[in-house]
């Protein structure tokens, strides 16, 4: 029997003993891609440390370090990652707050052109009446955000830090937003309008905890005229 007759080429020629190439195609440049991934994956957990380290601060009591990085602080937190122990210690409403808006347009000629009141907690009080799933949305944008801006204002009107300048933004674009989306025609400027309302007591008929009919109002407050960029179409 003669034995099979070996190739001189030496294993790198083809066959299973072949290099890497043995079995046809380059294999693609991986190296960037490797490289890409790794650095997203860093910035991911970069970002995810960040915002843990900055919500710590924030809900840590006060001491040198919130104090001195105090602004990075809440313009990382406020309004989207604001936190409160209102969950184990709840502060229940003391009074009902019907919020309402109206817009003012200039006309071509120069003429102001002002709207009638729009109410604004009413569009939330019914999408979450008879709704066993309502929105957050519905049920606390609003309302956080005016109890936010009272907070930061207090009983006047006048921003004294960029926390009360954020938080008087963010209310009238909500309001503005708001209004454009349930009314026709366009306008460059809103005014808000709160109003006070007493709580009636939990015996009333229906036992309801809503405001009696006809109370009177324990405060209005009307907020001064607010520029904001055009909204609606004529």
């Amino acid at each position: 029997m003669k034995e099979p007759e070996r190739s001189e080429a030496g294993p790198g020629a083809g066959g299973r003993g072949g290099g890497p190439h043995a079995y046809g195609g380059e294999p693609g440049p991986r190296g960037p891609l490797k490289a890409g991934t790794g650095t997203v994956v860093v910035l991911c957990l970069a970002t995810a440390l960040a915002h843990v380290v900055l919500v710590f601060l924030h809900v840590a009591p006060r001491n040198p370090v919130s104090q001195l990085y105090s602004r990075p602080i809440n313009t990382w937190v406020y309004p989207l990652f604001e936190q409160n122990w209102r969950l184990f210690a709840p502060d229940p409403e003391s009074a009902n707050r019907q919020i309402s808006a109206r817009t003012r347009r200039t006309a071509p000629d120069g003429a102001e052109e002002v709207s009638g009141w729009f109410d604004l907690s009413a569009v939330d009080d019914s999408a979450v009446e008879h709704n066993p799933f309502p929105s957050h949305t519905a049920q606390n944008m609003l309302r956080r955000a005016w109890s936010s801006y009272l907070e930061a204002f207090g009983g006047d009107d006048e921003p004294r830090s960029e926390r009360a300048v954020m938080m008087q933004t963010y209310l009238r674009n909500i309001a503005a937003d708001r209004v454009a989306a349930h009314r026709r025609g366009s306008f460059d400027s809103i005014q808000l309008r709160v109003i006070t309302l007493p709580i009636a007591a939990p015996n009333t008929a229906g036992g309801t905890h809503r405001a009696a009919a006809g109370a009177a109002p324990l405060e209005t407050r009307y907020l001064p005229w607010w520029k904001v960029p055009p909204h609606g179409t004529d």
